[in-house]
């Protein structure tokens, strides 16, 4: 998580409940000063991909990486923020949309567990980790963007991988997973995290365009 982020911040929440027991992990230009009752927990899981691979895999956006819960490539602030972003006046890109910028749920709180590293590399070791982590530190409920775009194997099935077993042991204690499902489509076979325990979340479409004249050279504009 970028923890600077507008849709982090704590305006109008109270103090943290007393039921959770999660914690912030200081890091690579982390602190445990960039939680706030918004950011309530912040953790990282390594130990399984740096064993495999020697280190972790470098963003291939920001080409580098981030021993710590900050996000060296977006998409962890871009998904937390999509779930449950606080509220956020006059945001806009470059101008465009400008309006209240908010997340699903603007008033939950959030608790990161980072177990994926560079363009996006997650070992089975690290993701149980954090699936056990966020178990026990009492979250309600869990938002895992997490998937494939490669084609299921033959005889493959989908509750057979760490996600979601990970995603099964939370929900046999009460703890709702919601998953998305993928990037790729719309095949039903290209659906990911598929098993029955898992809330899976389609990709959707905005209502809105953005049109840009463009005049060429000739004088003829194009939309």
């Amino acid at each position: 998580i970028w923890p600077e982020s507008q849709s982090f911040n704590d305006e109008g929440l109270g103090a943290v409940p007393s039921k959770w027991r999660g914690r912030c992990d200081g890091g690579e230009l982390f602190n445990t000063s960039n939680c706030n009752n918004k950011i309530v927990g912040a953790r990282f899981f390594a130990k399984g991909i740096i064993a495999k691979l020697g280190g972790v895999p470098l963003s291939l956006e920001s080409k580098r990486e981030y021993l710590s819960p900050r996000d060296a490539n977006g998409h962890g602030t871009h998904t937390a923020s999509t779930a449950a972003g606080s509220f956020v006046r006059n945001a806009s890109f470059g101008g465009l949309g400008l309006g209240l910028a908010r997340g699903g749920a603007p008033r939950a709180r959030l608790a990161i567990y980072k177990a994926c590293w560079g363009p996006g590399v997650c070992d089975a070791a690290d993701m149980l980790a954090a699936f056990d982590s966020a178990i026990r530190d009492g979250v309600d409920i869990m938002s895992v963007s997490v998937g494939t775009d490669q084609p299921p194997q033959p005889g493959y099935l989908d509750y057979q991988n760490d996600q979601s077993i990970g995603a099964f042991h939370a929900v046999a204690r009460g703890i709702m997973v919601v998953c998305s499902g993928g990037n790729a489509g719309p095949f039903p076979q290209k659906v990911t995290n598929g098993a029955p325990w898992i809330m899976t979340v389609a990709a959707s479409t905005i209502d809105r365009s953005f049109p840009t004249a463009i005049t060429l050279g000739n004088n003829r504009t194009l939309i």
